[in-house]
């Protein structure tokens, strides 16, 4: 049984018991997610989402959902779910208010445990409240009526705290929101250092975030001649085509914005990975990463090798054993391990 959304649940409970989704004209909803909850309101939806398996799922219970930065006119109810990194947070209550209409509401909805008074705080600096309630140990909030921003100096501010900018000495591009947006992730630094230099032939990248494993292995390995990047967040995945510009003069590249557990279009001589073990709400999903092996293992072409790090305590050893038919530890530092795999069963 899938994990019920705490956060939409109480969403669509606010909307509903404070009468707030009965405004004329379409509803905006920012970082949307799909559920029963919602649909059962019956409101003509706007969706922004950047995840592609959530854009993918809205899709399928036909919401009409666009990338987040996609211009849409402004509407009288603009709905979100604000995310957990705190700049990326600000900016998007920022965008909230600036694609509201005059006269309407903005709402919101966090969960007790990722910051929900925090949030509630600078919505209440922003535009003012006119209402809040606890459902499902999470807290919604809502705006007054709005006829412009409360405090129109902080939503300049705010507008731009999750622009792109410089990182790590000018080196690489990145912005406030994506995984490891201001460093090197330690379990990206493992697999890249222990990368062998003679890997050669067509590689791809599952999980590419920003680019940086691209980019290292790449460098490390001049055999590459070309690289596919498959990345599920679009924000990460335009910063990895900007960071590879300069990869871009000797080895062919593909940009993908694709869910890798829905399988690769085509098999590679190396893939490398250091896959996502958390989807958009907090908990472990191992899941995820077995589901990466699984995938890396249909796509590799005969004598392919994987290179994926990982937690150490993360249990992906069964499927490895059982979908390849050499498996090594190539690197363990500071609770990560990097595995080499060999020989993919089919």
């Amino acid at each position: 049984m899938a994990t019920p959304d705490l956060p939409l649940e109480a969403l669509a409970h606010a909307l509903s018991a404070n009468r707030l989704a009965g405004q004329a004209g379409q509803t905006l909803f920012l970082r949307a997610r799909p559920g029963a909850a919602l649909r059962g309101l019956g409101l003509a939806l706007r969706c922004t989402q950047t995840f592609k398996p959530v854009f993918d799922a809205l899709q399928r219970d036909g919401f009409e959902v666009e990338a987040e930065d996609a211009p849409v006119a402004p509407a009288p109810l603009v709905l979100l779910l604000p995310p957990r990194q705190k700049e990326e947070t600000r900016a998007l209550l920022a965008q909230a208010v600036l694609r509201c209409a005059p006269g309407g509401r903005v709402v919101a909805s966090v969960a007790n445990d990722e910051g929900a008074r925090s949030v509630e705080k600078d919505l209440a600096r922003l535009t003012g409240l006119s209402g809040s309630l606890a459902k499902h140990h999470c807290r919604v909030f809502w705006s007054p009526p709005l006829e412009g921003a409360h405090d129109a100096a902080l939503l300049a501010e705010w507008q731009t705290l999750d622009r792109i900018r410089p990182i790590l000495g000018g080196r690489f591009r990145s912005r406030p929101g994506v995984f490891a947006w201001d460093r090197i992730d330690p379990a990206s630094q493992l697999l890249a250092d222990a990368l062998p230099a003679n890997l050669r032939g067509s590689a791809a990248d599952l999980g590419a975030g920003w680019g940086f494993l691209a980019d290292a292995l790449l460098t490390r390995c001049a055999g590459i001649t070309a690289l596919d990047l498959f990345e599920a967040e679009q924000r990460a995945l335009a910063l990895a085509e900007q960071n590879l510009v300069s990869q871009a003069q000797r080895v062919a590249l593909g940009f993908h914005w694709h869910d890798v557990a829905a399988g690769l279009p085509k098999k590679y001589d190396v893939i490398v990975s250091n896959p996502p073990f958390h989807a958009l709400a907090r908990g472990e999903r191992p899941d995820i990463g077995r589901r990466f092996i699984e995938v890396a293992a249909s796509s590799l072409n005969r004598n392919g090798q994987l290179w994926l790090v990982a937690n150490r305590h993360l249990p992906y050893e069964a499927v490895l054993e059982a979908r390849f038919e050499q498996v090594r530890v190539a690197a363990e530092s500071a609770g990560f391990k990097v595995i080499a795999a060999t020989g993919a069963r089919a």
